[in-house]
């Protein structure tokens, strides 16, 4: 509906310029603001956690869990919790339960996908793999340049096949948006934080609908 009405506000404004000259740009503008600021709704591309139980589970490379080790935690909760209040799930295991299971099963990487679903009690595993996580280029450590890069695959452990992806999908964020900023500009508790959440919109969006800006940054 909001792609829609935007259309035909730049419709009208493009029109009603062409027809009375320099007097009406306004609308024009009002057209090209509308376009600049609105949002439109983007549809799911997995829409397989319908009335399941699931669970999410982030793997991350030594080298990320080691400068960064709340970056795995954060994300398992967060992504857990906005899937849980957005998607017509049939239940969920938070993400804390998630992250004391794989606390306990040090072994779990070489685990089958489908026994893993199947200890976690969840017909879908929303397996998350951080393939890229830094706040910083490599040697500059002086300006914020920060990238967070995974891998989104869905096993369906109640398919044919629950050990292979049912669904994946590569997402990459960025913050900041631009060049220069350092310490003196933001903390590292500040793009740390953006960073995640960004990288948390990005994966849970691939689950439900959900309304986007028309210029999103990310």
């Amino acid at each position: 509906m909001q792609k829609l009405l935007a259309k035909l506000i730049a419709t009208v404004g493009l029109t009603l310029a062409a027809l009375c000259g320099g007097g009406c740009q306004i609308i024009g503008a009002m057209a090209g603001s509308y376009e600049a600021t609105g949002s439109h709704e983007v549809k799911t591309l997995y829409d397989g956690l319908d009335q399941k139980k699931f669970a999410v589970v982030v793997r991350a490379g030594q080298m990320i869990q080691a400068d960064y080790p709340e970056v795995v935690v954060k994300l398992t909760v967060d992504i857990s919790e906005r899937l849980q209040q957005n998607v017509n799930a049939s239940g969920y295991v938070p993400g804390v339960r998630v992250i004391d299971y794989l606390y306990n099963h040090p072994r779990w990487i070489a685990t089958p996908y489908e026994d893993i679903a199947r200890n976690l009690g969840v017909e879908r595993l929303i397996y998350v793999e951080l393939t890229e996580y830094r706040l910083q280029d490599p040697g500059n450590a002086y300006l914020w340049q920060g990238v967070s890069g995974a891998t989104v695959g869905v096993i369906e452990a109640d398919g044919s096949a629950p050990e292979e992806f049912a669904f994946r999908k590569a997402i990459r964020v960025e913050f900041p948006d631009k060049a220069g900023y350092t310490a003196n500009d933001m903390t590292r508790a500040v793009v740390n934080t953006e960073l995640v959440r960004r990288t948390v919109d990005r994966v849970s969006w691939l689950f439900y609908d959900h309304e986007e800006m028309n210029r999103s940054d990310y």
